[in-house]
């Protein structure tokens, strides 16, 4: 049984993650806020705007190849859209990278990395 593909990188897809967590947020632009009556005004300039948290339990190839797309300034990434059920499209960077040693083997160990993708 194939398993869903959750997210893809520059075209290279990515291994089953141990947890995949999507946000979705709007984005307000600053003429919103309180009225004089006390009401709150929201004028939303863009609506589901994804946030994505997401780790993997991986070898040390995965680390190395992860590592480097934290560093590149955006990712064009197809996710697993919650909408949808279908993968989207959308630029995006890491941030809170973290990669965490679970065990030491002789082939360099197995590795936690987690991150998450703020959508562009």
């Amino acid at each position: 049984m194939a398993y869903i593909q959750y997210l893809v990188f520059n075209g290279r897809s990515l291994p089953k993650p141990d947890s995949y967590d999507v946000g979705l947020s709007d984005v307000e632009a600053d003429s919103g806020g309180e009225t004089e009556a006390g009401t709150t005004q929201r004028d939303v300039v863009r609506t589901g705007v994804a946030d994505i948290s997401v780790s993997f339990s991986v070898s040390p190839k995965w680390v190395k190849l992860l590592t480097a797309y934290s560093k590149l300034p955006k990712i064009v990434v197809e996710y697993f859209d919650t909408e949808t059920l279908d993968l989207k499209e959308a630029e995006m960077y890491i941030t809170g990278f973290k990669a965490k040693l679970e065990k030491d083997t002789s082939y360099k160990g197995l590795w936690t990395v987690s991150f998450s993708l703020k959508e562009m």
